[in-house]
């Protein structure tokens, strides 16, 4: 019989929701989740791996053994310059060989780094500096269209718990200090000496990542050490990842699809992960042509970018290829000649792949299944605990052993969002129906009021509350319309304030600007209107609105070519 304090953290932080503990205590008596640690994992892995190549690209290369020493030394300058196990640290930095530096070495000396966006601002970083009382700003330094170094000194009087600055590249600049003197300044041999003296908890929280922030500003999702080491093997389980493995995927590393699903079970397995900042077309081509990549992700622009490169590979080449892809899996099939696995996943929990054995017609429309026979899913009707029956869309609702049970100091408002018996409600419709005896999952929807750009989850509500406050702004209304690149784009709907009678694009963004609203979220498309459709209920209608707007792109299609013709 399992004691309790075996599944209980030896510290437990204010705020931080744990598994329940009658579920964690099956789960680690069925050998699901271990005393084994995040931390410890990768530590193992890098010294398993120790002369193969973990990261490459333009700005050098480390093998696994130089990955560890280096880190091993940025972990221990950073607890010698004051810091402590289960600080917090908001990284705000690009994709480059020092944020996964600096990742690492957080993991190593216990600090907890808050997984944001490089494109945050204000709004956005004083709210979760303050929410999770950070003590560490990383920044990247060498940001060309933003001093952030600047920015971060600014951040220091609104996070008063923000003490110290760290700046990932560049000269160094004001109040901060920079990795590579923390690191040169720092002997391995006293560095691994610091650390023996750090213990880590397979049942504490190893990195807060972020929602997708589908009610507000993001929401802060603890992930613990035990449970995302396992959802990291097992992501690399299900897709087969071996050393010999070459990973392509330049979205943001600190988002939980790259972290959870590739750059994190590759450096497990002892593969190899391609790191540049530049992600021009000329540089990017290079990688795939030089690195040779069997792991692909390439949302947004970025498939545009290679697909010269794409085009000149052998029938060999195409099929050691992989593409991951949310959606379309026979349209990029098609296009690449290699196969491509549609993926569903939620940085709250479950991830479901469509696997290279399962059926094409699954291949093509479905979003497979999770990726652990312990991933338990219900397709309910939305707001209901009430099953739909095989074939109809409802809400998904998912319960695992890495599926988190609540948001960081949120347990009220937590009860709407989780079933009595630990569900996630995820907002998203779903439909499923079994297939030569295994259940498939399709994406059919979201219910939550997001726009989904190119992958970043832009919540409407949070978009609307500051442009409301815009001084000739009645009341605003923000829906995604189509486009080809991201997928999804902003446009908001805006009622003006009367005698207002005329608001442009570049007056509204200058003042979200001001406020401080990270540019990715800022509308691209303005309209005007003098009321808002209503639905039946009497209630604004967003169906209405997008289909409005869906009219016009076509109008406005429509009308150039007209021109062009002329």
């Amino acid at each position: 019989m399992l004691q309790t304090h075996t599944v209980r953290p030896q510290q437990e932080l204010e705020g931080v929701r744990y598994p329940d503990e009658e579920r964690l205590r099956r789960y680690v008596a069925e050998g699901v989740l271990t005393t084994e640690t995040l931390a410890g994992a990768f530590r193992a892995s890098f010294e398993r791996h120790s002369e193969r190549l973990a990261l490459v690209g333009p700005e050098g290369s480390f093998t696994y053994r130089q990955l560890d020493e280096q880190t091993d030394r940025l972990a221990a300058a950073l607890l010698e310059m004051g810091l402590k196990p289960l600080d917090r640290a908001v990284f705000q930095c690009g994709n480059c060989n020092e944020l996964l530096l600096a990742f690492f070495a957080c993991l190593k000396a216990g600090i907890i780094p808050l997984c944001s966006l490089q494109a945050f601002r204000k709004l956005e970083v004083s709210y979760l500096g303050n929410l999770c009382e950070a003590r560490l700003h990383l920044v990247q330094g060498d940001d060309p269209k933003f001093d952030d170094v600047a920015f971060a000194e600014e951040m220091q009087s609104e996070v008063p718990s923000l003490t110290h600055i760290l700046q990932a590249r560049g000269k160094q600049r004001g109040k901060a200090v920079t990795l590579a003197s923390l690191i040169q300044d720092m002997p391995l041999e006293k560095a691994r000496q610091v650390l023996a003296g750090i213990s880590h908890d397979p049942f504490q929280a190893a990195v807060f990542q972020l929602s997708g922030g589908t009610t507000g500003v993001p929401k802060i999702i603890p992930r613990f050490q035990n449970e995302y080491l396992y959802n990291m093997r097992a992501v690399a389980a299900c897709n087969g990842y071996t050393k010999e493995d070459v990973l392509f995927f330049p979205t943001p590393y600190m988002h939980n699809l790259n972290m959870g699903c590739f750059f994190g079970p590759f450096l497990l397995t002892g593969a190899t992960v391609t790191v540049t900042p530049d992600i021009g077309e000329e540089n990017l081509q290079r990688l795939v042509r030089e690195h040779r990549p069997t792991w692909f992700g390439v949302a947004g622009p970025i498939l545009t970018r290679i697909a010269p490169e794409l085009a000149k590979a052998n029938a060999e080449e195409r099929a050691r290829r992989n593409f991951i892809a949310p959606k379309n899996a026979a349209g990029l099939t098609h296009l690449t000649g290699s196969p491509t696995h549609h993926i569903f996943g939620m940085t709250e929990g479950v991830i479901m792949f469509a696997r290279r054995d399962d059926p094409q017609e699954v291949r093509d429309t479905s979003i497979g299944s999770p990726v652990s026979e312990y991933d338990e899913v219900k397709i309910v009707h939305p707001n209901t605990e009430e099953s739909v029956v095989d074939g109809e869309a409802g809400e998904a609702l998912f319960r695992g052993p890495y599926t988190i049970r609540g948001y960081y100091k949120s347990e009220k408002e937590d009860v709407t969002r989780f079933t009595a018996d630990g569900f996630y409600r995820s907002g998203d419709l779903m439909s499923s129906r079994v297939i030569n005896g295994r259940r498939y999952y399709y994406f059919c929807g979201r219910i939550k009021d997001v726009v989904d750009r190119g992958g970043e989850k832009i919540n409407a509500e949070e978009l609307e509350n500051v442009i409301n406050q815009h001084p000739s702004v009645l009341a605003s209304a923000v829906v995604g319309m189509p486009d080809r690149t991201y997928g999804e784009r902003v446009c908001a709907f805006i009622v003006l304030k009367p005698p207002t009678t005329s608001l442009s694009l570049p007056e509204l963004t200058a003042y979200l600007q001001e406020a401080g609203l990270a540019k990715f979220k800022w509308p691209e498309r303005l309209e005007v209107i003098s009321e808002f459709p209503l639905t039946a209920s009497g209630k604004l209608s967003k169906a209405i609105l997008r289909q409005q707007i869906k009219q016009a792109l076509e109008a406005d299609a429509a009308s150039v070519t007209i021109n062009q013709g002329k």
